[in-house]
């Protein structure tokens, strides 16, 4: 049978984007439709204008640091809608990049929302009401229908609001916030994962009244014990606001604002006034509304594409990457899934994604970085043959301001073969510095590798190499 392309891919975020060209480069014919913005969640309402508002949020810091190291800074004014303003301008420059990227590749790209009429057919068009999320385009969709050899589904997430949460409507997202005109004067941030964290951490250090509202006792699930005491005290100790344990509250809307209410644990209330851009960061799901998937055999599993080890759906020619699959909700490993199934598919190198030992940052304030294993893992897994090493100091940065900012550091180690299998940083350039650990770790280094390395002196990152 005959197919307009040989790879069709559902959506140009950045693992679609990453997929269609290297397919392309191999020499297949490939089309690509997206109904919102190129370059997906990452680029248009996640880490790049995120990590943009993180930089701006750092500056009255500095400001106030460089007093220790003899500078004066006169009066500070800060201008929300000329950050936003210039944050969305950059998000507009790399569209255009996208665009270009797209055109130079050969891949053919399509304005709308896809939905499958049947495994080999698309249907081009505009998807409904149903997308909040939705940035429309300027002109209407030509709906059509397009046929593919092999198709790739990769349409990424969506915030979600927590159907427990009476009034939760009046909340807005992650998504919203980075089109909010002022700047939001006293905020509840109602979620402790990693975007409700990192937005407390930004909005705080610009100046905002912070209360962050959370179900259990601590922020950031999932990550290492130690490393979420550290970020929550050191964000306390910011003047965020942090109550725990709440897991039922409500939200009413008021001409003052929206007004919070939190059970208390004498049996009382609380009543906290926020302005109307309160933020819902309760986590995301996969978006496949209106996809079409009920005219295949892809199966969804937990509000997820179920795939296989090589991205495979239960339709033998049709494969989802990235956050659609909810396994590990990263831009890189979106990226590197789609490729895997572009060299495997048309550039014979048979590959696939390895899950292990993914380093990964939180952006807050304190910085946090990791790879590998956590210490509740690690011994899970390996009982008590696990060593765990552990630095907290106080950078040389601070000592002239003279601020009680700590840095942590973790290693932990397999006592049976010497390999560190988990490393962990909460401090300034965490990212940065996790990084290059985490190429260690990947390729196995022992702690006797790290201990044999020599140190760069003076840094925080040497503390790697000299823990024992």
């Amino acid at each position: 049978m005959s197919y307009d392309f040989d790879l069709f891919v559902i959506g140009a975020g950045s693992g679609g984007i990453a997929t269609a060209r290297r397919a392309a480069q191999y020499g297949a014919k490939v089309g690509i439709v997206e109904s919102d913005r190129l370059g997906g969640t990452c680029v248009n309402r996640g880490c790049v204008p995120k990590k943009l508002m993180v930089y701006a949020s750092h500056f009255p810091a500095g400001f106030e640091e460089s007093a220790g190291y003899g500078w004066t800074v006169g009066e500070t004014s800060f201008d929300w809608l000329k950050m936003i303003t210039a944050v969305n301008n950059e998000v507009d420059r790399l569209n255009g990049i996208y665009q270009r990227m797209l055109d130079n590749s050969g891949v053919t790209l399509y304005e709308g929302y896809g939905k499958f009429i049947d495994s080999h057919t698309i249907e081009i068009g505009d998807r409904g009401s149903d997308n909040p999320f939705q940035e429309k385009n300027s002109r209407n969709v030509l709906t059509r229908k397009v046929t593919a050899e092999k198709i790739l589904i990769a349409v990424g997430g969506k915030p979600v609001k927590p159907d427990d949460i009476p009034g939760v409507e009046h909340a807005i997202t992650s998504r919203e916030i980075f089109h909010v005109k002022e700047q939001p004067k006293r905020i509840v941030i109602i979620g402790g994962g990693y975007i409700g964290v990192e937005f407390a951490c930004i909005l705080n250090g610009l100046g905002t009244e912070v209360t962050m509202v959370i179900r259990g006792e601590k922020i950031l699930r999932g990550f290492d014990d130690d490393l979420r005491s550290e970020i929550q005290e050191g964000m306390e100790r910011h003047g965020i606001r942090i109550l725990t344990n709440k897991p039922k509250l409500a939200i009413v809307k008021q001409d003052s604002g929206l007004e919070i209410t939190i059970p208390t644990n004498d049996g009382g209330k609380e009543i906290i006034v926020a302005d109307a851009a309160s933020l819902a960061a309760t986590g995301r799901k996969p978006d496949l509304a209106n996809l079409g998937l009920e005219n295949t055999k892809v199966e969804i599993v937990n509000g997820a594409v179920a795939v296989d080890e090589y991205n495979q759906t239960a339709e033998d020619h049709i494969y989802a990457v990235g956050d659609c699959t909810d396994r590990i909700n990263l831009t890189p490993v979106a990226i590197n899934e789609g490729r895997a199934f572009a060299d495997t598919h048309f550039g014979g190198q048979s590959r696939q994604m390895s899950y292990e030992n993914i380093p990964t940052a939180v952006f807050s304030t304190p910085e946090a970085a990791t790879v590998g294993l956590t210490e509740a893992e690690a011994k899970e897994k390996f009982g008590d043959a696990i060593k765990v090493y552990r630095s907290k100091f106080r950078s040389m940065y601070y000592t002239l301001p003279d601020k009680q900012e700590k840095t942590l550091m973790k290693l932990i180690v397999d006592t049976n073969t010497d390999k560190v299998v988990g490393a962990h940083m909460v401090g300034d350039s965490a990212a940065e510095i996790v990084q290059g650990v985490a190429i260690a770790v990947k390729m196995g280094a022992t702690k006797a590798d790290f201990d044999a390395t020599v140190g760069i002196h003076p840094s925080s990152a040497e503390e790697f190499v000299t823990m024992r």
